[in-house]
């Protein structure tokens, strides 16, 4: 805050700590001055321990009286209100605050002095553009106190941009913010339908805009349907209108191919509303490709930027949405003629290739190769009789000489032969040393078994093979048999 300046006796001489440029008159009317003369306090009785006082007392005239601080403080800011009323001063914005209630303080500043000052809420609603710190602004308003401290502060009521206008700030200030968080990038971008079969045309119904769009689609492509969603294109609240106008777009059963978004041209204000973030946000959340056709081709809003498809003014807007009718037909023409000829060239080499099949062996005598490999299958049977049949004998012969073998050596064609096979306890009896005295014998025959105790044993040498077998020696598994001899 400034100082509220240095009192003489013939009033308030203004004295601000700040180099802002501030236009007051030089030459003050005597009203002005005279307002704040003091009046003459009652006189003190002097007083030997505070000489000062005394001594100023004593230079007061009797008809003189003391202003409270209240009036003093009233008195003031009606002197600054009128000498300081409708000024303009230059500075950069420092020490922003933002109170809850929509007011704005901040201070204005240059190398050597501050001024703090303050922007109302009606008033910092109406602005375009954000305030931010180590902006340069061109302020326009009233120099004002507020008692509870005893300053004075710049009661803003118009307030822009040095160097850029208010507009073009808050058009950069928005698309930086936006391009931050990457609502212009081109991977967000979607591609428009080739032959689009229903238009939503949001604009406003009165503008030259619908009639240049709709009549251009007459010329270029007849077979869309459009239907126009009604909105403000400029003012308060137009903004939103847009906004709301996609949102329902974007709810049409059925969906729609595309939306175009157009307005003819105007100036920065006029063109304000597609700048409004709740528009660009609006473009960008659309689930159905966006056209944006605002302006001239001069002109450059937020819509264009954030739309897949940027078009330069409602005509071009039209000429990008649907393809020109003439040429669809010439390109489906010259289609028509590339794939007759082409047909018929095809038809022309499988015409010669089934000739040429018709010509060959295989297809002119079809059974001539097939009698001509009965034939072969014939020769390959005679040729392969002979030996399979005197393979197949010698292998006869073979299996029954190892079944002879087999028959030799099985137990039960020894048993065959009058042996018999001795178990005492279940196992087979080898040695007359196996066995005791009482023993229960099992022997098996040929033919039935035999069970027998024992009475007594002997012991003699093993039978080995190729021994002669005598009656009364005891003979085991596989021992061999003399001819003309029979076993015990």
């Amino acid at each position: 805050m400034g100082s509220l300046g240095s009192l003489t006796r013939g009033g308030l001489s203004p004295r601000f700590g700040t180099t802002a440029k501030l236009r007051a008159t030089d030459s003050r009317p005597a009203e002005a001055t005279s307002s704040l003369a003091l009046p003459r306090p009652a006189v003190l009785p002097a007083s030997p321990e505070f000489p000062a006082v005394s001594h100023f007392i004593r230079h007061m005239s009797s008809d003189e009286a003391a202003l409270t601080v209240s009036q003093l403080t009233e008195q003031i800011k009606s002197t600054l209100s009128g000498e300081f009323s409708g000024i303009s001063v230059r500075g950069e914005i420092g020490d922003l605050t933002r109170a809850s209630s929509g007011h704005c303080y901040f201070s204005l500043k240059d190398d050597n002095a501050r001024l703090a000052a303050v922007i109302w809420r009606s008033t910092a609603q109406r602005l375009k553009f954000k305030l931010e710190e180590g902006v340069e602004v061109l302020c326009r308003g009233s120099i004002d106190v507020y008692p509870p401290r005893g300053s004075y502060q710049l009661t803003v009521n118009q307030l822009v941009p040095v160097g850029v206008g208010p507009l073009q700030l808050a058009f950069e200030q928005l698309q930086k913010k936006l391009a931050a968080e990457g609502l212009f990038e081109p991977r967000h971008k979607q591609a428009l339908p080739r032959f689009p079969r229903r238009i939503v045309l949001v604009t406003s119904p009165q503008g030259a805009a619908v009639r240049d769009f709709l009549q251009v689609l007459s010329h270029r492509w007849r077979l869309s349907e459009v239907l126009l969603i009604p909105v403000r294109v400029q003012g308060e609240g137009a903004g939103r209108e847009i906004a709301r106008a996609l949102a329902a777009a974007n709810r049409l059963e059925p969906q729609p191919d595309v939306i175009a978004l157009v307005r003819g041209g105007g100036s920065a204000e006029d063109l304000w509303s597609f700048n409004e973030e709740l528009v660009v946000r609006a473009i960008f959340k659309s689930r159905v490709p966006v056209v944006s056709g605002v302006g001239h081709e001069v002109d450059v809003t937020l819509a264009d930027l954030v739309a897949d498809v940027r078009a330069l003014t409602p005509t071009d807007a039209a000429e990008k949405v649907v393809p020109k009718q003439a040429e669809i037909l010439a390109w489906l023409r010259d289609v028509e003629q590339r794939l007759a000829g082409s047909l018929a060239g095809r038809w022309r080499a499988a015409r010669q290739q089934v000739e040429l099949l018709a010509n060959r062996p295989v297809i002119a005598r079809p059974l001539d190769m097939v009698l001509e490999r009965a034939q072969q299958l014939d020769e390959l049977q005679l040729r392969l009789q002979g030996p399979m049949e005197r393979r197949l004998e010698r292998a006869r012969f073979h299996c029954e000489q190892l079944a002879g073998k087999l028959e030799t050596l099985s137990p039960l064609g020894v048993l065959q032969r009058g042996f018999s096979l001795t178990l005492a306890e279940g196992h087979i009896v080898t040695a007359s040393a196996q066995l005791e005295p009482g023993q229960l014998l099992e022997t098996r025959l040929a033919s039935g078994k035999v069970f027998s105790r024992v009475e007594r044993t002997e012991r003699g040498a093993a039978v080995k093979p190729g021994d002669a077998v005598k009656s009364g020696d005891a003979v085991q598994p596989g021992d061999a048999v003399k001819s003309g001899e029979r076993p015990v």
